[in-house]
């Protein structure tokens, strides 16, 4: 038997959910397929599939195999395409985890270009403003603003500004602060953004040369934990928000949001590439980071 044939056969089923359609898309019968897929169960010694007349599920065994050879399929065809003649066109799916700011903002408005210049890479971008593993979701490479994660390789691509704003209604009806300190004295609303994962608000930061004020305590009427919606509070008048200048820029242009105390930011934020030690050699992953690390030092 070719164990790695066979691997190959039984992942292909359980993604398409059937032999029918797993025999078409490797271009070999039915019976074929269900042979190979036999032979592995009798090699494992447990029983991977269950089959019936309409249709076939996966066992507890079968769906635990299938998560480790799945990674294990994805890290080998990223050796051989690093070996081969891939290295001067790298091809294949290329699964990115990014925040929702991030991808929406920077990553999908550029990524036409860069998958004209690799055509062959198919880009799975997995949008969440949550802390993605890495490893056990099989994602090749992600943006991050930390760097610490001990079982990840991370490298700088970039630095993003923060800006302070609210919407004009908003401002008329509740007065510009002229020092960070008013906010909190004014009893000021801001829409706060917490953590989706932990659930801790991000404090407000400010900087003015070597002096930092960080307001821990301020009026929350709302709550958000995720970028696209910390947006869309600030263009709805709800409070003021502490947020991305790349985010908040255009609507600053539209004059749908005015910038404020824009002589206290807090240091850059830190942007970060990370993969798995695993995707240590990846074409596609060093592709992609090098395109970010350019698309980043604009942004």
């Amino acid at each position: 038997m070719d164990h790695l044939q066979a691997i190959r056969i039984f992942v292909r089923v359980v993604e398409t959910g059937g032999f029918g359609r797993a025999a078409l898309s490797l271009n070999m019968p039915n019976a074929t397929a269900s042979k190979w897929v036999q032979s592995l169960e009798a090699h494992l010694g447990v029983k991977l599939l269950e089959r019936n007349t309409r249709r076939v599920s996966v066992t507890t065994y079968g769906a635990a195999y299938y998560e480790r050879t799945r990674q294990l399929l994805s890290e080998l065809d990223d050796i051989e395409a690093t070996l081969g003649r891939e290295e001067a066109s790298p091809r294949g799916v290329l699964r990115v985890d990014a925040g929702g700011s991030t991808a929406s903002g920077i990553l999908i408005p550029a990524l036409p270009a860069f998958l004209e210049r690799y055509p062959d890479i198919q880009v799975q971008l997995s949008v969440t403003d949550r802390t993605a593993d890495l490893v056990a979701e099989n994602i090749d490479c992600a943006i991050r603003s930390t760097a610490d994660d001990p079982d990840l390789v991370t490298h700088p691509i970039g630095k993003l500004v923060w800006t302070t704003c609210a919407s004009p209604a908003y401002l008329a009806k509740h007065g510009t602060p002229k020092h960070p300190q008013e906010i909190v004295d004014n009893n000021l609303p801001v829409v706060g953004y917490f953590s989706a994962s932990t659930g801790v608000t991000q404090p407000l930061m400010f900087r003015r040369d070597e002096e930092t004020i960080t307001l821990g305590r301020v009026r929350h009427d709302v709550l958000v934990s995720e970028s696209n919606s910390h947006l869309a509070t600030a263009l709805a008048g709800l409070g003021i928000v502490h947020t991305l200048d790349f985010m908040v820029r255009p609507f600053i242009k539209q004059r749908k949001l005015v910038p404020i105390l824009t002589r206290w930011r807090p240091d850059p934020l830190d942007v970060y590439i990370a993969y798995p030690p695993s995707r240590r050699y990846s074409t596609k992953v060093r592709v992609f980071a090098d395109w970010a690390a350019t698309l980043f030092a604009s942004a």
